[in-house]
Protein backbone atom coordinates (compact mmCIF):
# COMPACT_ATOMS: atom_id res chain seq x y z
CA UNK A 1 0.00 0.00 0.00
CA UNK A 2 2.94 2.56 0.75
CA UNK A 3 4.65 1.76 -2.18
CA UNK A 4 0.96 2.81 -4.20
CA UNK A 5 1.00 5.75 -2.43
CA UNK A 6 4.57 7.12 -3.21
CA UNK A 7 4.18 6.43 -6.72
CA UNK A 8 0.64 7.81 -7.30
CA UNK A 9 2.74 10.82 -5.53
CA UNK A 10 5.84 10.57 -7.46
CA UNK A 11 3.24 10.93 -10.71
CA UNK A 12 1.53 13.90 -9.19
CA UNK A 13 4.47 15.62 -8.37
CA UNK A 14 6.43 14.75 -11.52
CA UNK A 15 3.38 16.28 -13.55
CA UNK A 16 3.12 19.93 -11.34
CA UNK A 17 6.83 19.86 -11.83
CA UNK A 18 6.57 19.34 -15.63
CA UNK A 19 3.89 21.68 -15.62
CA UNK A 20 5.51 24.75 -14.01
CA UNK A 21 8.84 24.06 -15.79
CA UNK A 22 6.70 24.28 -19.04
CA UNK A 23 5.41 27.79 -18.17
CA UNK A 24 9.16 28.86 -16.50
CA UNK A 25 10.95 28.31 -19.69
CA UNK A 26 8.76 29.20 -22.18
CA UNK A 27 8.04 33.12 -20.31
CA UNK A 28 12.03 32.98 -20.23
CA UNK A 29 12.70 31.76 -23.99
CA UNK A 30 9.45 34.45 -25.21
CA UNK A 31 11.13 36.97 -23.01
CA UNK A 32 14.71 36.62 -24.22
CA UNK A 33 13.21 36.59 -27.96
CA UNK A 34 11.37 39.54 -27.27
CA UNK A 35 14.45 41.89 -26.08
CA UNK A 36 16.21 40.26 -28.95
CA UNK A 37 13.68 41.73 -31.81
CA UNK A 38 12.85 45.10 -30.32
CA UNK A 39 13.20 47.74 -32.32
CA UNK A 40 14.05 51.54 -31.87
CA UNK A 41 11.16 53.97 -31.23
CA UNK A 42 10.71 57.98 -32.20
CA UNK A 43 8.91 57.86 -29.06
CA UNK A 44 10.97 58.86 -25.72
CA UNK A 45 8.67 56.56 -23.91
CA UNK A 46 8.96 53.65 -25.56
CA UNK A 47 12.10 52.01 -25.03
CA UNK A 48 11.36 49.35 -28.06
CA UNK A 49 8.45 48.02 -29.78
CA UNK A 50 7.59 45.12 -32.40
CA UNK A 51 4.53 43.63 -34.68
CA UNK A 52 4.13 40.25 -33.85
CA UNK A 53 1.28 37.66 -35.51
CA UNK A 54 -0.07 34.64 -33.54
CA UNK A 55 -3.06 32.37 -33.29
CA UNK A 56 -4.85 34.78 -35.91
CA UNK A 57 -4.30 37.84 -34.49
CA UNK A 58 -1.81 41.00 -34.73
CA UNK A 59 -0.05 42.02 -31.54
CA UNK A 60 2.02 45.33 -30.91
CA UNK A 61 4.04 44.77 -27.71
CA UNK A 62 6.09 47.66 -25.99
CA UNK A 63 8.85 47.83 -23.53
CA UNK A 64 8.47 51.41 -21.63
CA UNK A 65 10.10 53.60 -20.38
CA UNK A 66 8.10 54.47 -16.82
CA UNK A 67 7.80 57.85 -15.47
CA UNK A 68 8.69 58.26 -11.80
CA UNK A 69 5.25 58.54 -9.56
CA UNK A 70 3.05 56.35 -11.53
CA UNK A 71 2.54 52.10 -12.76
CA UNK A 72 0.24 50.87 -14.93
CA UNK A 73 -1.90 48.39 -13.35
CA UNK A 74 -2.07 45.69 -13.75
CA UNK A 75 1.32 44.63 -13.74
CA UNK A 76 1.97 41.43 -14.07
CA UNK A 77 5.06 39.79 -12.30
CA UNK A 78 6.48 36.29 -13.28
CA UNK A 79 7.72 34.65 -10.36
CA UNK A 80 5.77 31.65 -9.50
CA UNK A 81 6.57 29.59 -12.14
CA UNK A 82 9.84 29.37 -10.91
CA UNK A 83 9.23 29.07 -7.30
CA UNK A 84 6.63 25.97 -8.29
CA UNK A 85 8.87 24.78 -10.67
CA UNK A 86 11.97 24.58 -7.55
CA UNK A 87 9.46 23.30 -5.19
CA UNK A 88 7.93 20.20 -6.73
CA UNK A 89 11.32 19.78 -8.51
CA UNK A 90 12.77 19.26 -4.57
CA UNK A 91 9.81 17.27 -3.72
CA UNK A 92 10.68 14.98 -6.70
CA UNK A 93 14.63 14.60 -5.24
CA UNK A 94 13.17 13.42 -1.48
CA UNK A 95 10.49 11.23 -2.68
CA UNK A 96 12.90 9.66 -5.71
CA UNK A 97 16.67 10.23 -4.49
CA UNK A 98 16.43 10.78 -0.74
CA UNK A 99 13.79 7.95 0.12
CA UNK A 100 15.64 5.20 -2.14
CA UNK A 101 19.28 7.03 -1.76
CA UNK A 102 20.96 3.69 -1.17
CA UNK A 103 19.46 2.99 -5.34
CA UNK A 104 19.38 5.51 -6.79
CA UNK A 105 22.13 8.01 -5.21
CA UNK A 106 24.71 5.73 -3.87
CA UNK A 107 27.21 3.23 -5.60
CA UNK A 108 29.50 1.82 -3.44
CA UNK A 109 32.04 0.96 -6.14
CA UNK A 110 31.83 4.91 -6.12
CA UNK A 111 32.09 6.09 -2.80
CA UNK A 112 30.54 4.00 0.32
CA UNK A 113 28.06 6.23 1.86
CA UNK A 114 25.13 5.89 4.44
CA UNK A 115 21.95 7.00 3.03
CA UNK A 116 21.47 9.75 5.45
CA UNK A 117 25.55 10.76 4.28
CA UNK A 118 24.53 11.32 0.42
CA UNK A 119 21.25 12.75 1.58
CA UNK A 120 23.30 15.84 3.67
CA UNK A 121 26.35 15.85 1.19
CA UNK A 122 23.21 16.03 -1.55
CA UNK A 123 21.76 19.28 0.63
CA UNK A 124 25.13 20.77 1.37
CA UNK A 125 25.54 21.03 -2.20
CA UNK A 126 22.53 22.46 -3.35
CA UNK A 127 22.99 25.57 -0.51
CA UNK A 128 26.72 25.56 -0.85
CA UNK A 129 27.53 25.59 -4.45
CA UNK A 130 24.64 28.54 -4.79
CA UNK A 131 26.06 30.82 -1.92
CA UNK A 132 29.92 30.34 -3.81
CA UNK A 133 28.46 31.79 -7.13
CA UNK A 134 26.35 34.61 -5.61
CA UNK A 135 28.45 35.52 -3.20
CA UNK A 136 31.16 35.70 -6.78
CA UNK A 137 28.52 37.59 -8.60
CA UNK A 138 27.71 40.36 -6.36
CA UNK A 139 31.54 41.59 -5.77
CA UNK A 140 32.35 44.69 -7.80
CA UNK A 141 35.11 42.28 -9.35
CA UNK A 142 32.42 40.28 -11.29
CA UNK A 143 30.54 43.49 -12.30
CA UNK A 144 34.12 45.06 -13.49
CA UNK A 145 35.49 41.73 -15.22
CA UNK A 146 32.18 40.39 -15.90
CA UNK A 147 33.91 37.74 -19.20
CA UNK A 148 36.56 36.78 -16.22
CA UNK A 149 33.75 35.79 -13.93
CA UNK A 150 32.14 33.77 -16.50
CA UNK A 151 35.22 31.81 -16.63
CA UNK A 152 35.31 30.93 -13.25
CA UNK A 153 31.96 30.44 -12.71
CA UNK A 154 32.28 27.60 -15.74
CA UNK A 155 35.60 26.66 -14.02
CA UNK A 156 33.04 26.04 -10.61
CA UNK A 157 30.35 24.43 -12.45
CA UNK A 158 33.04 22.17 -14.09
CA UNK A 159 34.93 21.26 -10.40
CA UNK A 160 31.08 20.20 -9.16
CA UNK A 161 31.09 18.07 -12.03
CA UNK A 162 33.52 16.37 -11.20
CA UNK A 163 33.11 15.86 -7.32
CA UNK A 164 29.64 14.87 -7.43
CA UNK A 165 31.05 11.59 -10.41
CA UNK A 166 33.33 10.63 -7.27
CA UNK A 167 30.68 11.33 -4.66
CA UNK A 168 27.28 9.78 -6.07
CA UNK A 169 26.37 7.16 -8.46
CA UNK A 170 26.36 8.28 -12.54
CA UNK A 171 22.58 8.73 -12.20
CA UNK A 172 23.35 10.44 -9.32
CA UNK A 173 25.60 12.98 -9.56
CA UNK A 174 23.76 13.82 -13.08
CA UNK A 175 20.32 14.70 -11.26
CA UNK A 176 22.44 16.59 -8.74
CA UNK A 177 23.97 18.69 -10.91
CA UNK A 178 21.07 19.69 -12.39
CA UNK A 179 19.12 19.94 -9.14
CA UNK A 180 22.13 22.66 -7.72
CA UNK A 181 21.97 24.74 -11.47
CA UNK A 182 17.88 25.01 -10.97
CA UNK A 183 18.48 26.19 -7.31
CA UNK A 184 20.64 28.68 -8.52
CA UNK A 185 18.21 29.53 -11.26
CA UNK A 186 15.40 29.65 -8.73
CA UNK A 187 17.27 31.36 -6.41
CA UNK A 188 18.53 34.28 -8.86
CA UNK A 189 14.81 34.86 -8.89
CA UNK A 190 14.07 35.02 -5.63
CA UNK A 191 17.25 36.64 -3.86
CA UNK A 192 18.26 38.85 -6.72
CA UNK A 193 15.78 39.72 -9.93
CA UNK A 194 12.26 40.02 -7.58
CA UNK A 195 14.02 42.19 -4.92
CA UNK A 196 15.71 44.06 -7.51
CA UNK A 197 12.49 44.88 -9.14
CA UNK A 198 10.39 45.52 -5.88
CA UNK A 199 13.18 48.78 -5.29
CA UNK A 200 12.37 49.65 -9.12
CA UNK A 201 8.87 49.88 -8.31
CA UNK A 202 8.87 51.54 -4.76
CA UNK A 203 11.06 54.17 -6.59
CA UNK A 204 9.26 55.03 -9.54
CA UNK A 205 6.39 54.75 -6.75
CA UNK A 206 7.88 57.20 -4.51
CA UNK A 207 8.77 59.28 -7.59
CA UNK A 208 12.59 58.54 -7.58
CA UNK A 209 15.20 57.90 -10.36
CA UNK A 210 15.30 54.29 -10.88
CA UNK A 211 18.71 52.62 -9.82
CA UNK A 212 19.93 51.08 -13.29
CA UNK A 213 22.71 48.77 -11.13
CA UNK A 214 19.50 46.81 -10.29
CA UNK A 215 18.35 46.73 -13.51
CA UNK A 216 21.85 45.49 -14.28
CA UNK A 217 22.23 43.23 -12.24
CA UNK A 218 18.66 41.53 -12.60
CA UNK A 219 19.53 41.44 -16.22
CA UNK A 220 22.37 39.65 -16.02
CA UNK A 221 20.97 36.83 -13.53
CA UNK A 222 18.22 36.48 -16.33
CA UNK A 223 20.77 35.89 -18.33
CA UNK A 224 22.35 33.17 -16.80
CA UNK A 225 19.22 31.48 -16.02
CA UNK A 226 18.48 32.00 -19.60
CA UNK A 227 22.01 29.81 -20.64
CA UNK A 228 21.98 27.40 -17.57
CA UNK A 229 18.21 26.17 -19.29
CA UNK A 230 18.64 23.39 -21.57
CA UNK A 231 22.05 21.87 -19.62
CA UNK A 232 19.54 21.55 -16.66
CA UNK A 233 16.95 20.11 -18.91
CA UNK A 234 19.55 17.36 -20.09
CA UNK A 235 20.20 16.77 -16.48
CA UNK A 236 16.69 16.01 -15.18
CA UNK A 237 16.28 13.52 -18.34
CA UNK A 238 19.23 11.90 -18.03
CA UNK A 239 18.39 9.22 -16.19
CA UNK A 240 16.50 7.93 -18.79
CA UNK A 241 19.92 7.21 -20.72
CA UNK A 242 22.44 5.44 -19.08
CA UNK A 243 24.92 5.26 -21.89
CA UNK A 244 25.58 8.79 -20.72
CA UNK A 245 25.68 8.68 -16.85
CA UNK A 246 27.61 5.39 -17.39
CA UNK A 247 30.19 6.04 -18.82
CA UNK A 248 33.69 4.86 -16.69
CA UNK A 249 34.22 9.12 -17.43
CA UNK A 250 30.92 10.47 -16.78
CA UNK A 251 31.91 13.47 -15.83
CA UNK A 252 33.41 14.66 -18.94
CA UNK A 253 30.52 12.78 -20.95
CA UNK A 254 28.48 15.78 -18.31
CA UNK A 255 30.66 18.73 -19.11
CA UNK A 256 30.57 17.53 -22.95
CA UNK A 257 26.57 17.76 -23.18
CA UNK A 258 26.51 20.54 -20.80
CA UNK A 259 28.29 22.68 -23.38
CA UNK A 260 25.92 21.12 -26.16
CA UNK A 261 23.18 22.70 -24.36
CA UNK A 262 24.84 26.03 -23.90
CA UNK A 263 25.70 26.20 -27.50
CA UNK A 264 22.19 26.02 -28.60
CA UNK A 265 21.05 28.05 -26.34
CA UNK A 266 23.85 30.94 -27.72
CA UNK A 267 23.21 30.02 -31.33
CA UNK A 268 18.98 30.70 -30.77
CA UNK A 269 19.91 33.59 -28.77
CA UNK A 270 22.71 34.84 -31.65
CA UNK A 271 20.06 34.46 -34.26
CA UNK A 272 17.34 35.96 -33.09
CA UNK A 273 18.85 39.25 -32.66
CA UNK A 274 17.68 41.74 -35.51
CA UNK A 275 20.72 42.15 -37.96
CA UNK A 276 22.77 39.38 -36.59
CA UNK A 277 24.24 36.88 -39.26
CA UNK A 278 22.65 33.46 -38.21
CA UNK A 279 25.44 31.68 -36.70
CA UNK A 280 24.99 28.47 -38.02
CA UNK A 281 28.67 27.04 -36.92
CA UNK A 282 27.50 26.79 -33.66
CA UNK A 283 24.90 24.48 -34.15
CA UNK A 284 27.63 22.16 -36.39
CA UNK A 285 29.99 22.90 -33.12
CA UNK A 286 27.24 21.29 -30.88
CA UNK A 287 26.69 18.65 -33.18
CA UNK A 288 30.50 17.70 -33.91
CA UNK A 289 31.02 17.59 -29.67
CA UNK A 290 27.73 15.91 -29.33
CA UNK A 291 28.73 12.96 -31.29
CA UNK A 292 32.03 12.83 -30.07
CA UNK A 293 31.05 12.70 -26.46
CA UNK A 294 28.85 10.06 -27.63
CA UNK A 295 32.05 8.13 -29.37
CA UNK A 296 34.07 8.78 -26.32
CA UNK A 297 31.18 7.47 -23.43
CA UNK A 298 30.33 4.77 -25.62
CA UNK A 299 34.46 3.48 -26.67
CA UNK A 300 34.82 0.55 -23.65
CA UNK A 301 31.22 -1.07 -24.97
CA UNK A 302 32.65 -0.38 -28.58
CA UNK A 303 35.87 -1.84 -27.82
CA UNK A 304 33.98 -5.18 -26.03
CA UNK A 305 31.47 -5.55 -28.88
CA UNK A 306 35.07 -6.04 -31.46
CA UNK A 307 36.85 -8.27 -28.74
CA UNK A 308 36.43 -12.42 -30.01
CA UNK A 309 35.24 -14.60 -26.94
CA UNK A 310 34.05 -18.18 -26.85
CA UNK A 311 30.87 -19.53 -26.78
CA UNK A 312 28.76 -18.66 -23.62
CA UNK A 313 26.32 -20.46 -22.54
CA UNK A 314 22.91 -19.24 -21.23
CA UNK A 315 23.24 -20.98 -17.94
CA UNK A 316 26.39 -19.09 -17.44
CA UNK A 317 24.36 -15.90 -17.81
CA UNK A 318 21.44 -17.50 -15.69
CA UNK A 319 23.74 -17.56 -12.35
CA UNK A 320 24.69 -14.06 -12.84
CA UNK A 321 21.28 -12.99 -13.30
CA UNK A 322 19.71 -15.74 -10.41
CA UNK A 323 22.76 -14.04 -8.01
CA UNK A 324 22.21 -10.48 -9.24
CA UNK A 325 19.08 -8.96 -10.41
CA UNK A 326 16.41 -11.43 -9.75
CA UNK A 327 15.73 -10.02 -6.61
CA UNK A 328 13.42 -7.29 -8.34
CA UNK A 329 13.15 -8.69 -11.46
CA UNK A 330 10.49 -11.65 -10.75
CA UNK A 331 7.08 -12.11 -10.73
CA UNK A 332 8.00 -12.02 -6.57
CA UNK A 333 9.98 -9.97 -6.06
CA UNK A 334 12.18 -10.09 -2.68
CA UNK A 335 14.02 -7.04 -2.90
CA UNK A 336 12.22 -5.29 -0.29
CA UNK A 337 12.52 -1.79 -1.76
CA UNK A 338 10.89 -2.80 -5.25
CA UNK A 339 7.45 -4.90 -3.93
CA UNK A 340 6.81 -5.56 -8.21
CA UNK A 341 9.56 -5.32 -11.23
CA UNK A 342 10.69 -2.51 -11.93
CA UNK A 343 9.36 -1.41 -15.56
CA UNK A 344 7.37 -4.75 -15.59
CA UNK A 345 10.94 -6.60 -16.82
CA UNK A 346 11.33 -10.21 -15.71
CA UNK A 347 14.49 -12.24 -15.69
CA UNK A 348 13.29 -15.63 -14.34
CA UNK A 349 13.44 -17.63 -17.63
CA UNK A 350 15.47 -17.92 -20.52
CA UNK A 351 12.69 -16.62 -23.00
CA UNK A 352 12.20 -13.65 -21.16
CA UNK A 353 15.82 -12.91 -20.56
CA UNK A 354 16.50 -13.07 -24.42
CA UNK A 355 13.08 -10.72 -25.18
CA UNK A 356 15.11 -8.26 -22.93
CA UNK A 357 18.59 -9.19 -24.41
CA UNK A 358 19.09 -5.64 -26.08
CA UNK A 359 18.41 -3.77 -22.76
CA UNK A 360 19.94 -5.82 -20.53
CA UNK A 361 23.08 -5.34 -22.35
CA UNK A 362 22.68 -1.41 -22.41
CA UNK A 363 21.85 -1.51 -18.78
CA UNK A 364 24.72 -3.88 -17.40
CA UNK A 365 27.40 -2.26 -19.83
CA UNK A 366 26.42 1.30 -19.17
CA UNK A 367 26.58 -0.18 -15.13
CA UNK A 368 22.74 1.57 -14.67
CA UNK A 369 21.72 -1.86 -13.46
CA UNK A 370 21.62 -3.13 -10.94
CA UNK A 371 20.41 0.37 -9.14
CA UNK A 372 23.14 1.75 -7.29
CA UNK A 373 24.83 -1.73 -7.44
CA UNK A 374 23.24 -3.39 -4.72
CA UNK A 375 24.23 -6.54 -5.34
CA UNK A 376 27.72 -6.08 -6.34
CA UNK A 377 28.04 -7.03 -9.71
CA UNK A 378 31.45 -7.33 -10.91
CA UNK A 379 32.84 -6.00 -14.36
CA UNK A 380 33.27 -9.09 -15.18
CA UNK A 381 29.88 -10.21 -14.79
CA UNK A 382 28.83 -7.39 -16.95
CA UNK A 383 31.47 -8.47 -19.54
CA UNK A 384 30.55 -11.63 -19.76
CA UNK A 385 26.59 -10.78 -19.95
CA UNK A 386 26.76 -8.50 -22.71
CA UNK A 387 29.11 -11.09 -24.87
CA UNK A 388 26.02 -13.45 -24.53
CA UNK A 389 23.85 -10.54 -25.96
CA UNK A 390 26.00 -10.14 -28.56
CA UNK A 391 26.54 -14.22 -29.27
CA UNK A 392 22.47 -14.47 -29.48
CA UNK A 393 21.81 -11.34 -31.94
CA UNK A 394 23.86 -12.48 -34.58
CA UNK A 395 22.28 -14.08 -37.14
Amino acid sequence: METILVEWLSLAVRWIHIITAFAWIGASFYFNWLLNHLLKSDDPKVAGQLWALHAGGFFNVEKRNIEPGRLPSPLHWFKWESYWTWLSGFSLLVITYYLSADAYLIDPSVLALQPWQAILISLGFLVGSWLVYHTLWKTEFARQNTPLAMLITIAFIVLLAIALTHIFSGRGAFLQLGAMLATWMTANVFFVIMPGQRKLVKATLEGQPQDKRLSAEAGWRSLHNNYLTLPVMFCMISNHYPASFGSTWNGLVLMGLFVVGVLVRHYFNARTKVGNWKPLWLLILAFIIFVGTAIFASYPQIKLSLEKASAISYDQVQAILVQRCVACHAAQTTHPAFPVAQKGVLLETEDQVRKQAALIAVQVASKAMPLGNLTQMTDEERRLIVKWVQQVQQP
